[in-house]
């Protein structure tokens, strides 16, 4: 017999590949910002459109940047600490709402027709849920690491950007284990209401949290190490696609609280790893302010949302075309025949 290569994902692969984070095209961002000088307007006057159009010009490597082809998706898994009361709603919702997504019934789905952008869901084994953390790990490394694999494994050529999003029924308490976890602090610190529970469930969440961060404190030196103790199958996989994202010079709108949270794992990792995404809002969940501050993310909008699915990443679309269109198709000051200040 030969011996067979073993090809079971592992961390050690994903950390090689942090090191080969390319960065953006100097080259495109400076032509950008250079139009964006000769514009008809008063320097800086339309604020963060101007760098968002030079900062997508830059991670797509182009001038001018485009919007045309944006892809929304959305990574869905189950969490066995939902056994513990942490949620308003059971672990079976997650399916059901898969559902509903793939009938065309959500809100993102409306939302996405609205973008115009191509909306695919992911699920990863919704029948088979994370072990509840509270009592150890969540995943092993195999899971987990197949989980990125599975994430970076969705990106595809051909789109201009990516808005990433989750489903999945108490992944708001994953999230704040994560962020208690990487950043320290108190468990209320991270902890709030989710899918709107009641004063009993939110303090079952923050023990919850507590208990969890407590029960796998070794694994608290190495960020992949807590997404797998702490995190979920959904969050690994938006960790994969995120570096995807960035190997291929693709930009990236995450989401909400959770979204940001499997984010924040590659941070922990490198500083820059986030460098090509930005966050669409600010989530209700108090612990998504603390930490965008730990990121120092500052979001596009807050509206209030905690839906969650990719919901706000999906509104943030609308900027990133108007950024767009607005340093694609204005005129210069010498087209309309006014000297420049």
């Amino acid at each position: 017999m030969t011996e067979t290569e073993d090809t079971t994902p592992s961390f050690a692969e994903i950390r090689a590949l942090l090191a080969e984070l390319p960065g953006p095209s100097l080259e495109a961002q400076e032509t950008a910002r250079e139009r964006q000088g000769h514009l008809v307007k008063p320097p800086g006057s339309l604020g963060r459109l101007e760098e968002l159009a030079i900062w997508l010009a830059g991670w797509q490597g182009r001038h001018p940047p485009r919007l045309e082809r944006p892809r929304i998706a959305v990574y869905a898994g189950n969490h066995g600490v939902a056994a513990c009361g942490v949620s308003a709603y059971p672990a079976e919702v997650t399916k059901l709402m898969v559902q509903t997504f793939i009938a065309g019934g959500g809100a993102i789905n409306q939302l996405a027709e609205v973008a115009g952008a191509d909306l695919r869901v992911y699920e990863l084994a919704l029948d088979e849920p994370t072990a509840d953390f509270t009592q150890g790990p969540a995943m092993s490394e195999e899971d987990c690491a197949s989980a990125l694999a599975y994430g970076m494994m969705t990106v595809e050529e051909g789109f201009d950007v990516m808005a990433l999003g989750e489903m999945g029924i108490a992944n708001t308490t994953s999230a704040a284990a994560l962020c208690h976890g990487l950043f320290g602090g108190a468990p209320e610190t991270w902890v709030g209401r989710g899918t709107g529970i009641d004063d009993a469930a939110l303090a079952r969440k923050r023990a919850a949290v507590a208990e969890a961060v407590a029960v796998n404190r070794a694994a608290l030196t190495d960020p992949f190490e807590l997404l797998r103790c702490l995190g979920g199958l959904e969050l690994a996989a938006i960790a994969g696609a995120i570096l995807a994202c960035r190997l291929a010079r693709l930009p990236v709108v995450l989401d909400g609280y959770a979204c940001t949270a499997a984010a924040a794992v590659l941070f922990a990792a490198d500083p820059h790893a986030l460098d090509h995404c930005v966050v669409a809002h600010r989530s209700v969940e108090p612990g998504h302010t603390h930490l965008l501050e730990k990121l120092g993310q500052r979001p596009l909008f807050d509206l209030d949302l905690r839906l969650g699915e990719a919901s706000g990443a999906a509104l943030a679309l609308g900027v990133l075309k108007s950024a767009t269109a607005c340093h694609q198709g204005m005129s210069t000051f010498a087209e309309i025949g006014i000297g420049e200040a």
